[in-house]
């Protein structure tokens, strides 16, 4: 795979990414704060009324028809998976098209784990995608871990439950 320019490696594009997700949370009000190294399962933490929300911090640059494939895999580097005692929200930056979704950790780690979404900024297809109440839902870094926890379902958009209902045409 290749990555995009200035990046010579996924560390530094992942560095960078960090960078920009705790710009974008800290321009709209929010305490950042980062934890030092890389030991932790989280990238970037949030206080809120004294409580903290831990957030991992992914990219994706790989376009697949009208949306990007992510996957929510720690690195190589670390032995232990993502779990709801360490994570409570992930931060996706979908590079190409400057776009975030901030989707709560038991959203992936829930009921079924999910290793992989398709997430779908693609213009005009916004309301038929999955995942797309969670893009650009900076209101969520103000909620508490317990509220995020009570996301372990994905609501479907209005355009989805009229497909899904629709009875298939005979013809």
């Amino acid at each position: 795979m290749k990555l995009a320019e200035p990046f010579s490696t996924f560390k530094q594009r992942g560095e960078w990414v960090e960078l920009e997700f705790m710009a974008a949370a800290a321009s709209r009000g929010f305490h950042v704060l980062k934890p030092w190294g890389d030991s932790l399962a989280y990238d970037v933490g949030i206080e809120q009324n004294g409580g903290l929300l831990r957030v991992q911090v992914k990219s994706s640059t790989a376009r697949r028809g009208a949306g990007y494939s992510c996957n929510f895999v720690p690195s190589h580097h670390s032995k232990k998976d993502y779990s709801l005692d360490l994570v409570d929200l992930f931060a996706t930056y979908v590079i190409p098209e400057r776009v975030w979704y901030l989707i709560p950790a038991a959203v992936l780690l829930g009921d079924t784990r999910k290793f992989a979404l398709m997430l779908c900024p693609v213009s005009g297809r916004w309301n038929v995608c999955k995942y797309e109440e969670y893009r650009e839902a900076w209101a969520l870094l103000g909620k508490d871990r317990h509220e995020l926890i009570r996301h372990r379902k994905v609501r479907r958009t209005p355009a989805a439950k009229r497909r899904k209902n629709a009875a298939p045409d005979g013809g």
